[in-house]
C-alpha cells in the first residue's frame, strides 16, 4: 500500500500582536466602567463587582504571554472589545482564503510542488466565515490548484482529522497530493469581557502538504506511520453561534444575552480533568499498538491550549517530566490557535530530528475530540 509523507508545512500569522499587559489594560478599563455604571447595585449588595485581570493571572492560568490577532484596535477598545473587520465584496478574496493562500504557498514551496498538481484541498478549522461556497473551493481557485476541495470542522482537532483523511485518501490511491489548510480566526468567537477566558485565543493559519512517497520531491519527509482519532460528546466546551440564531427569540443583536450564549464558553476545570486522561490514553494506546515505546518517542507536538494540560499529558505519556525539546511550547507567544496549534509546533520544531526519529502530532478540544498522528522522519 502507498505510504503518505508530509513534505511541506506553512505558517501565516497576522502582524498585529497583543501582549498580556495591553490586553489586561483594556479589560480592566471596561471593568472599571461597568463597576462605576452599577455602583449603586454593587453598594447595596445586589450585584457583585467585576474583578480585574492581570498578566500574572494569565501566565499562571495558561502560560500565555502574547497572541497574534487579525485586528487589534477593535479588541482593545473598551466600547467594542471584538475585532473590527471591513466587509468584503463577493468578488474579493475572503479573509480565511487570504490567510490560507499565504500559508499554502509556503507549504507548497517547501514541498517543491506546484498547486496544479494537487488532487485535494481541505480547509479544516474551528469556525468558517460562511456556509457556502466552501472556503476550500475559493482557496483552490486562488491557488490555481487541481482536484477537488471541501471544508470540514472538528473544532481544535480539525487539522489532525483532516490529515487522517488525507492519509487515507493517499493510501487508498484516490489522491496523490493533498493540501490541508487551517485558517483559525479565534479572536472572533472569543468573549473579551470574560475574565476567565479573555486571554486564551490567538489567530493563525497553517498548511500541510501530504504526498504519496513515490511522487514526493522534497528532501525532508515525515512518513505518516499511523493515525488514531477519538470523539466523546461533551458540553464542557461550546460555541452555539449558527444560522438558526436568526430565527430564535434572542437574535444576534441581543447583547449581552447573545454574547453570553453564542460565543466560546468552557468549564475549564472539568475540561482539564476529563481531557487530559482521554488524550494520554489515546497516545499511549496508539504507541503500544504500533510497538513504539514511550522512551523511543523523540517529540510530542501537542495542541497548544494550556501549558498545564500539555505538561500533564506529556508526563503521563513519557512516564517522567518532559523537557522543552521533547514537548515544545509555542502557546506562550501564539496563545491557543485551535487546530493550528499542534501544526505550528511541528512546523517550528522538527528540523533537528534525525532520520528514523519518531514523533506525535496530537490535538484535542471541543467535542470532545482528539487526533493523533504518528510520524517518522524518513529523509533529512
Amino acid at each position: 500500500m502507498t505510504h503518505a509523507v508530509i513534505t511541506g508545512t506553512g505558517l501565516y500569522t497576522p502582524p498585529n500582536v497583543i501582549d498580556n499587559a495591553t490586553l489586561v489594560a483594556s479589560f480592566n478599563a471596561w471593568v472599571d466602567r461597568e463597576n462605576a455604571r452599577h455602583y449603586e447595585a454593587i453598594r447595596d449588595g445586589h450585584r457583585q463587582p467585576l474583578e480585574h485581570s492581570s498578566s500574572e493571572f494569565i501566565v499562571k492560568a495558561s502560560g500565555i504571554h502574547s497572541r497574534h490577532v487579525v485586528e487589534a484596535a477593535g479588541i482593545l477598545d473598551p466600547d467594542r472589545m471584538r475585532p473590527q473587520l471591513a466587509p468584503r465584496g463577493d468578488d474579493a478574496l475572503c479573509i480565511q482564503a487570504e490567510m490560507g493562500v499565504a500559508a499554502a504557498r509556503q507549504a507548497l514551496s517547501n514541498a517543491k510542488i506546484s498547486p496544479e498538481t494537487l488532487d485535494m484541498v481541505i480547509v479544516a478549522c474551528s469556525n468558517l466565515q460562511r456556509a457556502y461556497p466552501a472556503i476550500a473551493v475559493e482557496l483552490q481557485a486562488a491557488l490555481g490548484a487541481g482536484g477537488h476541495a471541501f471544508d470540514m470542522n472538528v473544532a481544535c482537532s480539525s487539522a489532525t482529522f483532516a490529515i487522517d483523511l488525507a492519509n487515507n485518501a493517499i493510501r487508498a490511491g484516490s489522491a496523490r497530493r493533498v493540501l490541508v489548510v487551517s485558517p483559525e480566526i479565534c479572536s472572533a468567537h472569543l468573549n473579551f469581557r470574560d475574565r476567565d477566558s479573555h486571554f486564551i485565543f490567538g489567530d493563525a493559519c497553517t498548511a500541510v502538504v501530504l504526498e504519496a512517497n513515490d511522487v514526493a520531491c522534497a528532501e525532508a519527509r515525515f512518513e505518516v506511520m499511523s493515525t488514531r482519532l477519538v470523539t466523546r460528546f461533551s458540553n464542557a466546551i461550546r460555541n452555539n453561534f449558527g444560522f438558526l440564531d436568526r430565527v430564535t427569540e434572542h437574535g444576534v443583536d441581543a447583547e449581552p444575552a447573545f454574547v453570553a450564549d453564542k460565543l466560546f464558553v468552557q468549564e475549564g476545570r472539568r475540561v482539564f480533568k476529563e481531557v487530559c486522561p482521554l488524550v494520554a490514553e489515546l497516545v499511549g494506546g496508539h504507541l503500544e499498538a504500533q510497538n513504539v515505546a514511550p522512551s523511543d518517542l523523540k517529540r510530542l507536538w501537542l495542541h497548544q491550549a494550556n501549558r498545564h494540560m500539555n505538561d500533564l499529558i506529556a508526563r503521563r505519556v513519557l512516564g517522567r517530566e518532559p523537557s522543552l525539546a521533547e514537548a515544545p511550547v509555542i502557546l506562550d507567544r501564539y496563545a491557543n490557535t485551535s487546530s493550528a496549534g499542534s501544526i505550528i509546533a511541528f512546523h517550528l520544531h522538527r528540523d533537528d530530528l534525525a532520520v528514523g526519529d519518531v514523533g506525535v502530532v496530537c490535538s484535542f478540544g471541543a467535542g470532545y475530540s482528539a487526533g493523533n498522528i504518528l510520524l517518522r522522519k524518513v529523509k533529512a
